[in-house]
């Protein structure tokens, strides 16, 4: 299947990662995965990544999870885009944490700086920042808590249930980017 879009989450390879904070990207991912029934994931080395194929509004989609741990999340990307020959700016969706926005709510923003998310970083390195991002809210970590540790450590049932709704928005962004940037899906025109 060519996919005629990419929807991405950022997150870190390994069960110690597996429900931190810094995975929600992920999260969001397998959220979007079920809500289309497309759950069969598979492990793509050419393309340094974990891949599900599936349709939105009939529009062929490929869900990413990049396997270079965060802070390369750029290479695998790039890697993608340019096999699929895609234009970032109308063809990906990337899905990340965000500790500047309260827990519970998302922002969908079709361009800007990374801010300080390293996986944005390296995507903005790689691409440029001209691509919608779908940036879910942890809310800030207490002010005597070191950042790494805090996005590092596991969500609590609390925060998983506050986070739940923004979760579940990936696949009704990835709709807003397509009617965004097309007016219609992208494989209507």
């Amino acid at each position: 299947m060519k996919p005629s879009f990419l929807l991405i989450g950022l997150g870190n390879p390994g069960t110690q990662y597996a429900a931190t904070r810094h995975n929600i990207g992920w999260l969001a991912l397998d959220a979007a995965a079920s809500a289309v029934n497309a759950e069969n994931w598979s492990e793509k080395p050419k393309f340094m990544s974990a891949v599900c194929e599936a349709d939105i509004d009939d529009t062929p989609c490929l869900f990413v999870k990049p396997l270079t741990f965060m802070n390369r999340s750029g290479e695998a990307i790039k890697k993608f885009v340019d096999f699929y020959k895609l234009d970032p700016s109308k063809q990906i969706l990337v899905c990340c944490d965000d500790i500047d926005l309260p827990l519970g709510t998302h922002r969908l923003r079709m361009s800007g700086g990374p801010g300080t998310h390293n996986g944005l970083k390296s995507i903005v390195d790689t691409l440029g920042e001209n691509f919608p991002r779908l940036r879910i809210g942890l809310g800030p970590k207490s002010a005597e808590t070191d950042l790494a540790s805090w996005i590092l450590s596991r969500l609590t049932k609390q925060e998983e249930k506050a986070l739940q709704p923004s979760l579940n928005h990936a696949v009704t962004a990835v709709r807003e980017v397509m009617k965004q940037n097309y007016g219609t899906p992208p494989h209507v025109r």
